[in-house]
C-alpha cells in the first residue's frame, strides 16, 4: 500500500540512512513503488550493511500503519521552497484580436508548428463562441474540440486532434513566463483577456494524451440580480446586502453561476454604498471598477499566496466588505466567520447544494471540540444563504432555480443546537421573510412553463411534489 511505503520511507529518512532525494531515486527504481517490501529490497541493494535496521523499521512501519498511523507528508515529493515571491504566476495575458474574424477553422489544415496561425485560429474560435452563447471551450489531445452551449456539448470538429496540435493551442496565447510556470506546476489557472474586452478564465493542464486547455467565457457585462433570474427574491437578497456585518453565503455546484451572482452582489454594493470592498479570487474573472465604493481585487497567485493569507491581510487593510471567491478549507472558513463577527460584511461561495448541507459543511471542517463554539458564532453572524442551480429551460436557455435562507431567531436556535435538519420546516413557513426551498422554486419554474416535467422531476427531492408533476 502506498501509504505504508511513505511511512516506512519517512522513518528511513529520519533515521539518517538516506536523504529524501536518495529515497525518491530508489522508490522510482523499485519494481513495485506501492509495495513496502519492494522498496525495502531496492534500499538494501543500495546499502546492504543496514539489513537489521531496515528490518526493524519495516516491522515498525507495518505495525503503526495497521493502527492508523500515517506519514506526516509524502517523502517522495520534494518540499516546495517558499521564495516569498508569489508573482511567478502572471495574473493574465492580454491578447490583440485586431483583424481576426470569428469562426471555427478547418483543424485538419492547421500547422502545429505555426503558432501565429494557431493563435489567430484560437482567437477566432473564442470570438465565435462568445457571439453564439457558448460558455466553455475545450481543446485536448486525443479528443474532438468542443464547446458547451446552454449546458450541452457541441463538437467543433469531426476528428480528434493530434496531441502536437492540441499542445500548440495550449501554448499559443501564453507568455514565456506562463509556460515556465506551467512546466513546473503542470496545472495552471489564469485569465486571457482580449483587447476587445472579452475575458476568459483559462485552465491549462497535462494529462495522459498531452496538453488540454479549457476556457470559461466570462460575461462581458455585469448582470444585475433581476436579469440573472432571481425574480421575486431580488429584494430579499438586497436586504441581506444592506447589513454592515455578518456572513452571506452563495452556494451551488460547479458551473451554476456562483461567480456571476457574486459579481452582481458586488456591483449592487458598489452602486448603493460608500464602503471599501476587498475581493479575493482565484483567478480574477469579472473586473469591478470603483463607483461609490472603493473596490480592491486580489488574485490568488499573482497578488497573494492564498485565501488564508489574503484574509489575514485584509483585516489590516480597513475593509468594510470582504468577498471571498471560494471558502474551501478550515483556515479560510474560520477567518471568514471571525471577520463577520468583528464588524465586517463577509460574502463567500461554497460548493454545496442546499442551506442545510452548507451549514453542515461549515461545521464539519472544525474538530469536534470546537464545534459548539463555532455553532454559536455562526448562529450569531450568519445573515443568509443563497443556493442556486441552473436548469435546462424549455426555450433552450438555462433557468435559475434558487433556495434562500434568511436568518431569524428560529434559524439561530437550530444552528446553535446543531439541529440543521429542522431548517426545511422553518423555510417552509418563512415565506414572509423571503425564504424559499429549492424544491418549491423548481416547482414554480415548472408551473410557469420555464422547465419541462422531466427536468422538474430530476431536480425535486420531495416525493409528494414529484407525484404531482404531470
Amino acid at each position: 500500500m502506498e501509504g505504508e511505503v511513505q511511512l516506512f520511507a519517512e522513518k528511513v529518512i529520519a533515521a539518517g540512512i538516506i536523504d529524501a532525494a536518495k529515497a525518491n531515486q530508489i522508490w522510482r527504481a523499485c519494481k513495485d513503488p506501492s509495495d513496502m517490501l519492494s522498496f525495502g529490497e531496492a534500499l538494501l541493494a543500495e546499502v546492504p550493511e543496514i539489513f537489521e535496521q531496515v528490518q526493524e523499521l519495516v516491522n515498525e512501519a507495518a505495525t503503526e500503519f495497521a493502527h492508523g498511523q500515517r506519514a506526516t507528508s509524502n517523502p517522495f515529493e520534494p518540499e516546495k521552497q517558499d521564495t516569498g515571491d508569489y508573482r511567478e504566476s502572471p495574473p493574465e495575458t492580454v491578447v490583440s484580436a485586431a483583424g481576426i474574424t470569428p469562426g471555427i477553422p478547418d483543424f485538419a489544415s492547421l500547422d502545429y508548428k505555426d503558432l501565429n496561425q494557431i493563435a489567430s485560429a484560437l482567437i477566432g474560435i473564442l470570438l465565435y463562441l462568445g457571439d453564439n452563447d457558448f460558455s466553455d471551450l475545450h481543446i485536448s489531445g486525443g479528443s474532438r474540440p468542443f464547446g458547451r452551449r446552454f449546458g450541452k456539448l457541441e463538437y467543433l470538429a469531426e476528428h480528434a486532434l493530434d496531441r502536437r496540435l492540441a499542445a500548440s493551442f495550449g501554448m499559443a496565447l501564453v507568455s514565456p513566463a506562463q509556460i515556465a510556470y506551467f512546466d513546473k506546476s503542470q496545472d495552471y489557472d489564469f485569465v486571457i483577456a482580449l483587447d476587445t474586452g472579452q475575458r476568459y478564465r483559462t485552465n491549462l493542464m497535462q494529462h495522459r494524451d498531452g496538453i488540454k486547455i479549457t476556457f470559461r467565457l466570462v460575461p462581458p457585462e455585469i448582470q444585475d440580480l433581476k436579469t440573472l433570474g432571481f425574480g421575486e427574491h431580488v429584494e430579499t437578497i438586497k436586504g441581506l446586502l444592506a447589513y454592515h456585518n455578518g456572513l452571506i453565503l452563495v452556494t451551488g455546484p460547479i458551473g451554476c453561476g456562483k461567480t456571476t451572482t457574486l459579481a452582481a452582489m458586488v456591483d449592487e454594493l458598489n452602486k448603493t454604498r460608500t464602503d471599501h470592498i476587498i475581493c479575493v479570487e482565484d483567478p480574477i474573472e469579472i473586473v469591478h471598477y470603483s463607483d461609490k465604493c472603493s473596490v480592491t481585487q486580489r488574485g490568488v497567485g499573482p497578488h497573494t499566496k492564498s485565501f488564508k493569507t489574503a484574509l489575514k491581510g485584509a483585516l489590516r487593510q480597513d475593509p468594510d466588505i470582504i468577498v471571498i471567491g471560494e471558502m474551501r478549507d478550515l483556515e479560510t472558513i474560520e477567518m471568514a466567520i471571525s471577520a463577520s463577527e468583528t464588524g465586517h460584511l463577509v460574502i463567500g461561495t461554497m460548493h454545496t447544494s442546499n442551506a442545510s448541507m452548507t451549514l453542515n459543511r461549515i461545521l464539519d471542517v472544525f474538530p469536534p471540540a470546537a464545534q459548539s463554539q463555532i455553532r454559536a458564532m455562526v448562529a450569531e453572524s450568519l445573515r443568509g444563504i443563497v443556493c442556486q442551480r441552473l436548469l435546462p429551460g424549455t426555450n433552450g436557455h438555462p433557468v435559475l432555480a434558487c433556495e434562500v435562507l434568511v436568518k431569524n431567531m428560529a434559524v439561530s436556535a437550530l444552528i446553535r443546537d446543531g439541529k440543521q435538519e429542522g431548517l426545511s420546516n422553518i423555510m417552509e413557513t418563512g415565506k414572509k421573510d423571503g425564504m424559499i426551498q429549492m424544491d418549491a422554486c423548481v416547482m414554480q419554474c415548472f408551473q410557469n412553463g420555464k422547465i419541462s416535467a422531466e427536468t422538474a422531476k430530476a431536480n425535486i427531492q420531495n416525493e409528494i411534489m414529484r407525484r404531482n408533476i404531470q
